[in-house]
């Protein structure tokens, strides 16, 4: 009998060969879209040459406004083993990338623990590892991989459970993410970065402004302020833009950038609730020119 998938908090059990495939799209062959340097994450993360970005392709959340979406939400890149995965780690290494940066991993937590295995224990894997995810893990799958992630660079998209089932298609993200971050916290804990201002190790959570959802914003920052503090680093987004599903008939409420005004209502919460590490984007006016152009590069 063919394995049951279940990875993600999902639980879908998709055998994931080409007889029941699961909301991922992922077979049990890791895909990947682009192996790049990439100098736009925060700055702790891509000094000097850059971040080692490994683009996963697939993902388990089908956000209507996705970025990366010509990757995550339909069957595309190139496959690789996990021998060769753990290769990829050591040319990301040789490149002189600041770390290794896994971009959208939670479908192939089993494929990259042991990919890494075999890089840091035979093929001397010694930068930073980050796990750079949408928050809808899987807190036991996580916890396989403890001691292999230096850094977790997790999503905290919701504090509502409407919204995630409206914007990413999921009825249970906030449950999920909030589970998944406390046990990404508990394997890492605060940042520490060393003197040139690159980060070793610890917790990072990121959060994406919506338009029209600055009180979801503040929700997310509430109970990361009292369900772990404000030691950690919170890296606020300001970057949406209009992409994938959005229009004026689909989610017509996101169908714009955010204001500065909305930005600076979320500053304003910031400064009251006492968080002071981290970073927080400008309202920029070009942020479709950031996003990768993913050719399957150095795969």
């Amino acid at each position: 009998m063919l394995k049951e998938c279940t990875n993600c908090p999902r639980k879908c059990k998709a055998t994931r060969d080409n007889v029941r495939v699961g909301a991922c799209l992922a077979s049990e062959n890791v895909r990947l879209g682009l192996v790049s340097l990439h100098k736009y994450e925060e700055p702790c993360i891509s000094v000097g040459k850059g971040s080692g970005t490994i683009f996963f392709c697939g993902c388990n959340l089908k956000c209507a406004y996705c970025q990366n979406s010509d990757i995550s939400q339909q069957i595309s890149g190139k496959e690789v083993s996990i021998s060769r995965l753990a290769d990829i780690f050591i040319e990301q290494q040789n490149r002189g990338a600041a770390n290794i940066n896994l971009v959208t991993p939670s479908i192939y937590t089993e494929q990259i623990r042991k990919a890494l295995i075999i890089a840091k224990e035979t093929l001397g894997l010694k930068i930073p590892v980050i796990y750079n995810s949408s928050g809808y893990d899987s807190a036991d799958e996580l916890k396989k991989l403890e001691g292999l992630i230096d850094v977790y660079l997790p999503d905290f998209k919701y504090i509502s459970e409407d919204l995630g089932k409206k914007y990413s298609g999921v009825s249970n993200y906030v449950e999920s993410a909030k589970l998944a971050i406390l046990e990404m916290y508990r394997q890492v804990g605060s940042p520490k970065l060393d003197k040139d201002g690159k980060i070793i190790s610890g917790l990072i959570i990121r959060h994406l402004i919506l338009p029209n959802n600055v009180e979801n914003t503040k929700g997310v920052l509430k109970w990361i302020k009292e369900n772990i503090g404000t030691d950690i680093y919170i890296s606020i987004m300001a970057q949406y833009f209009p992409t994938n599903k959005i229009s004026d008939n689909f989610c017509p409420e996101l169908n714009r950038k955010i204001s500065q005004n909305e930005l600076e209502e979320v500053e304003g919460y910031i400064f009251d609730l006492g968080f002071e590490n981290g970073f927080i984007q400008e309202v920029g006016e070009h942020e479709e020119e950031y996003v990768p152009l993913f050719n399957c590069q150095n795969i």
